[in-house]
């Protein structure tokens, strides 16, 4: 009932290799540091976000890591851990991570992709367009705790003010 066969197992292909198309076309910056890792560079609105995939072939499942581009410093790392909580609180998939030993905020997605053939380029757009869209909808919240001191819940109700017109 759990097991797994080899042949579904060698029925997926690895999707870096889609990803790493994808990175041409686009002219982005990326490296493919082995055949189970992939990391590119995307600039968004505010900050530019580095996007590491990881591709574990036994078990199906490509994992993404986006990066904030922004450092946590000690004294301001339980406030972050906890507006990353009300954040993923929100958050229909993947989530918010502060790692211990980094001081920059991750957010992560792992996707499994057993018994089809392949990832799609629309799965892999979707995936990079949620986690830049999240990193970009909670970045200035970070910046308000970090930079500006300010308490997470607070934080969190200044950043996501539904803004309508212009001035």
């Amino acid at each position: 009932m759990y097991g797994r066969t080899d042949e579904a197992r060698s029925n997926t292909s690895n999707p870096l290799d889609l990803l790493e198309e994808m990175a041409s076309a686009q002219d982005w910056t990326f490296d493919r540091p082995g055949d189970g890792e992939f990391v590119a560079r995307i600039a968004g609105r505010w900050s530019d976000y580095q996007l590491h995939f990881s591709w574990n072939h036994d078990h199906s499942v490509l994992q993404l890591f986006c990066g904030v581009d922004l450092r946590v410093p000690r004294h301001r790392r339980a406030a972050v851990s906890e507006l990353l909580m009300l954040a993923n609180g929100r958050m229909w998939m993947g989530h918010f991570d502060l790692p211990r030993d980094d001081d920059m905020p991750l957010f992560r997605h792992a996707v499994p992709l057993r018994g089809i053939r392949g990832a799609s380029v629309e799965l892999l757009e979707d995936l990079i367009e949620g986690a830049v869209n999240e990193c970009e909808r909670y970045h200035p919240a970070l910046q308000f705790v970090v930079w500006g001191g300010k308490a997470p819940d607070e934080a969190m109700a200044a950043s996501l003010l539904d803004i309508r017109g212009e001035a």
